[in-house]
Order: structure tokens, then C-alpha cells, then sequence
């Protein structure tokens, strides 16, 4: 009886443990999605700053023969 508990008990510890490296090992992909996320606005600024009035105009025109 004795010797079922602490299998019992000892199985419990080990899903435990086993569940925290799980959450830790989640824990490192946060830097990379803001890497990911900065990186992609820089690029977007970068790309406003080079050709902000081209794109304005061509959006401009799209807009314009949609509406009619």
C-alpha cells in the first residue's frame, strides 16, 4: 500500500516537472515574434520614407477608378 503511494506521488512530481520545461521552454519564443514585429515596421518605414509620394499617388489611384 505504501509503495503504490509513492509511485503515485512520484509519478505526480515527474508530470509536474515535466509541464514546467514545457511552459519554460515557451517562455523564449516572445523575443522573436518582437524581432519579427519591429523588424517589419522598420522595413515598412524604410520603404515609406524612399517611396512615400509614389505610393501615395498609385494608392490614390486605385481609389480613384474603384469609386468611379
Amino acid at each position: 500500500m505504501i509503495r503504490n503511494q509513492m509511485a503515485l506521488r512520484l509519478v505526480g512530481i515527474l508530470l509536474t516537472v515535466g509541464s514546467m520545461r514545457r511552459r519554460r521552454s515557451e517562455r523564449g519564443d516572445v523575443p522573436g515574434w518582437v524581432l519579427v514585429t519591429v523588424m517589419t515596421a522598420g522595413l515598412v518605414a524604410a520603404l515609406w520614407a524612399v517611396a512615400g509620394d509614389t505610393l501615395t499617388t498609385m494608392l490614390s489611384d486605385a481609389l480613384a477608378s474603384v469609386t468611379g
